[in-house]
This record gives structure tokens, C-alpha cells and sequence, in this order.
């Protein structure tokens, strides 16, 4: 016997939205308590003024 499984493809999307959200803030979390954010846009930073000849 079939059954309708209409709504299971979007019971895994949310599923894995969610999951990925959960990543997201972990990572955030991670990172706003280490210096890893500040270092990071600090040499994205001198990177980009080193390529435009402004450093």
C-alpha cells in the first residue's frame, strides 16, 4: 500500500535548516569569544589595502 509522502520533503528541509542554524550559532558563539573575528577582518583588511597600493 502508498502512502502520500507529500509532506516529508519538507519536514527534511526544515530539518536540516535547522541543523545548519544550529551550526551557525555555535560557530558564532565560538567565535565572538575568541579573537578570531577582529583577526580575520584585520588581515582582510591589510590584504585589501595591500592589493589597492594603499599600504
Amino acid at each position: 500500500m502508498l502512502r502520500d509522502q507529500s509532506g516529508q520533503a519538507t519536514a527534511e528541509y526544515a530539518l536540516v535548516i535547522v541543523a545548519a542554524a544550529l551550526i551557525a550559532v555555535a560557530l558564532i558563539t565560538w567565535a565572538s569569544g575568541s579573537d578570531v573575528l577582529p583577526d580575520f577582518f584585520d588581515s582582510v583588511i591589510q590584504r585589501v589595502k595591500g592589493l589597492a597600493g594603499g599600504g
